[in-house]
This record gives structure tokens, sequence and C-alpha cells, in this order.
């Protein structure tokens, strides 16, 4: 009998599945509204990631944000990552690491279950600054 595995979901499956998630939680926390994306991962055209990068689209940025202060820290950045094979580039962790330096929470969450574990648990204050 073979056994076949199913594949991976792409990044942007996720992150499409964690908003469509804080939609529905949005009446058990309204902070939810307030989680938006870069759009980094986005496929774009030659001429398109020119102008972008003239508008100010920053290399490496990470895709998630929720600006609401929790625990000591002004708000929570989220690298989003495919569960199995997806790789942190220098890029997003020079962001993450200067990130963090300004007060922000910041971590890689790998699928739609840590991502969104990440979030209830800053929203409900379990993560402290030091």
């Amino acid at each position: 009998m073979k056994i076949f595995k199913l594949p991976q979901p792409k990044e942007a499956d996720i992150q499409r599945n964690v908003f469509l998630w804080a939609q529905m939680l949005c009446r058990e926390h309204p902070e939810l509204e307030l989680l938006n994306a870069s759009l980094n991962g986005v496929r774009l055209t030659i001429g398109q990631a020119k102008k972008v990068k003239k508008s100010g689209m920053r290399k490496g940025y990470p895709d998630l944000f929720l600006p609401v202060a929790r625990g000591g820290y002004h708000g929570l950045y989220i690298e989003l990552k495919r569960k199995k094979g997806g790789k942190v580039s220098e890029s997003q962790l020079w962001w993450l690491e200067r990130l963090e330096l300004q007060g922000y929470y910041t971590t890689i969450a790998r699928g739609f279950n840590e991502t969104v574990a990440v979030i209830l648990r800053y929203l409900k204050g379990e993560i402290k600054s030091c």
C-alpha cells in the first residue's frame, strides 16, 4: 500500500487562513481588526517590484504585524513560514532583531496552528518582556 504525503500549504495560503481566523475571532478579540500584512511574499513582475521598492517596501520585513501593546511590548511581529521547509533569510533575521530592540515582540511561526497560538498567547498577555 502506497502512502501519499499531503503537500505543505504555501505561506500565502497559511497567511490567508490566519486572516480568516482573525475575522472569526474579532468579537472575542477586537484587537484582531488591527492585524495586518506586509505582502512581501506576493510574487510581482519586475516592473511592479521596482515600483514597490521605490515606494518603501523593504526586503525581509516581517509578514504579520499586530500593533497592540501587551506584556511590556509595543506590538507583535511574526515572520510566517511553512511548517516544513520554510527557510528564514538573513534580511528577515535582521528585521526581527532590530524590531525587538525597539520594544516589539518578534517571532518566527511555522504553520497555521503555531501562528494563531502565538497571537492568542500575546493577546492574553502570556508573553511578557523582561
